[in-house]
Formats: C-alpha cells, sequence, structure tokens
C-alpha cells in the first residue's frame, strides 16, 4: 500500500476502510468481494478472534461497522466502507486485522476466482478526511483473501496501523483463522 511501508505511527481513533472494484463482465458470475475485521484480545493476540465482523454483521459494542455492502461492484467510487471506532474498544482488544475476500470464489482444487480476475480493485484507509493508505491488490493476485490492515494498541493505549498487503488462498472460514496468526 502506499504511504509508509513501516505503517503509520501516530495514535489513530476513527478509522474508515473502503474497498472498490468493477463488476465482473455479463455473462460471467460477480464479483463479490467483502471487508471482513478480526478482533483480537490480549490473552490471544495471533490466536481466535474474540470478535469478526463481515457482511451482516457489526460489533457488538457497535465499534465496528460495515455501513456498504456491495455483491456485485456496481456504483461509483468505493463499493464496501467498513468503520472502525478503535477509540472506543474496551481495553482489552489490542488488535485488529482487516482482510478482503473474494466470496463464491469456486471449489477448492478446482478453478478458484484470484484478484488477477477482478478488475479494478482499490482499498483506501483513511481518518477524517486524510488517507492514511490506498492500494490496490496487484501484489496478490493469485490470492482469493488478502490481509490488508492490521492495527494494534501499543502501551501507551495508542493505535498503530501497519498496511502490509498478504495474500491468502482460502475460502472464508479458513481466511478468519489464518488472518490473524501473523506476527508483529
Amino acid at each position: 500500500m502506499s504511504g509508509s511501508a513501516s505503517g503509520v505511527r501516530k495514535s489513530l481513533a476513527k478509522v474508515e476502510v473502503a474497498l472498490r472494484w468493477d463488476p465482473s463482465p455479463a455473462g460471467t458470475p460477480p464479483n463479490d468481494l467483502d471487508i471482513v475485521a478480526a478482533v483480537y484480545g490480549a490473552a490471544d493476540p495471533y490466536g481466535q478472534p474474540v470478535q469478526v465482523v463481515h457482511f451482516g454483521s457489526r460489533s457488538p459494542d457497535g465499534t465496528i461497522t460495515l455501513s456498504r455492502d456491495s455483491r456485485t461492484g456496481q456504483g461509483f467510487g468505493f463499493d464496501e466502507v467498513m468503520t472502525l471506532e478503535l477509540d472506543r474498544m474496551r481495553p482489552e482488544s489490542v488488535r485488529v486485522v482487516v482482510g478482503v475476500l473474494i466470496q463464491d470464489a469456486g471449489p477448492r482444487g478446482g478453478r478458484r476466482k484470484t484478484f488477477a480476475a477482478v478488475g479494478g480493485t482499490g482499498v483506501r484507509i483513511r481518518e477524517g478526511h486524510t488517507d492514511l493508505a490506498v492500494s490496490d491488490f496487484s501484489a496478490v493476485p493469485h490470492a482469493t483473501a488478502a490481509t490488508i490492515a492490521r492495527f494494534t494498541r501499543d502501551g501507551a493505549a495508542c493505535w498503530l496501523l501497519d498496511t502490509a498487503v498478504r495474500g491468502f488462498d482460502a475460502d472464508a472460514e479458513e481466511f478468519v483463522r489464518a488472518m490473524g496468526a501473523e506476527g508483529p
């Protein structure tokens, strides 16, 4: 992602993650991409998430919401938008990993839709009107899912951002298990 390779080193409060992509060509299955966020607690920051937020859900405390959900990529601008209110999260929440998953990517072992097959992809992470990172999925063309951001609470209770894009060949369930395992 563009921006600082090592991440944003200022305390973050309310962040928006926006995703865009082009519709699939006529006569082909729709391109359906989804933003997924997993929150990890202090007791197990690289293990099982304490909550997962994706299409059709929100965090129980309302700190993570998906305000737009597209199943086709049709429309202008960004098709899906997720808001993370980091400054309102419980103190036990120390890590949030955000990723993007291609829904209905196809059968495992068979031909699966990858980011290379989805045109016009883009991701924007911003706080207020300031873009923190802007990218696409060109670095992971053969992946069916990718992590795009890791928010980590430091010892001073400040939220920091790392924007490394990491690709996975995984379905939704596998992706949620794998996305938080990547180390600091």
